[in-house]
């Protein structure tokens, strides 16, 4: 899950890594690895309405050896200028296959929670 419209929509380096987990068995997304644990979306103020994507990708070769750092949920600075375009080439994924998406905006509990995240 990401948020393309981070820190603001426009410009370049903006996709914010909101949840990641590769070598997911069959479909069960629990038995996953997680390379980034989950924080839900947290808009700053001023910047409008955020897209956030859910993109699946196909492994074809098996299971994956990710050298990418592991970030949890308080690793918020570590999860700016992500880019799953260029995560998916270096790993060689298939896709995405499927994928969602919603919409979020700030609201008056965001302070809190960047300060949770250390944004």
């Amino acid at each position: 899950m990401t948020d393309p419209d981070a820190p603001r929509r426009g410009g370049y380096n903006r996709e914010f890594r909101h949840w990641l987990v590769g070598n997911i068995p069959e479909e069960n997304i629990a038995k996953g690895e997680i390379l980034a644990e989950y924080v839900g979306p947290a808009p700053p103020k001023n910047t409008g309405k955020h897209r956030y994507v859910f993109l699946i990708y196909k492994q074809n070769q098996g299971a994956i050896t990710f050298d990418e750092r592991r970030l949890s949920t308080w690793d918020g600075s570590q999860r700016k200028r992500f880019s799953i375009k260029k995560f998916a080439e270096k790993y060689n994924l298939e896709g995405p296959i499927a994928g969602n998406f919603m919409v979020a905006e700030y609201d008056d509990n965001v302070p809190a929670y960047h300060k949770r995240l250390n944004l």
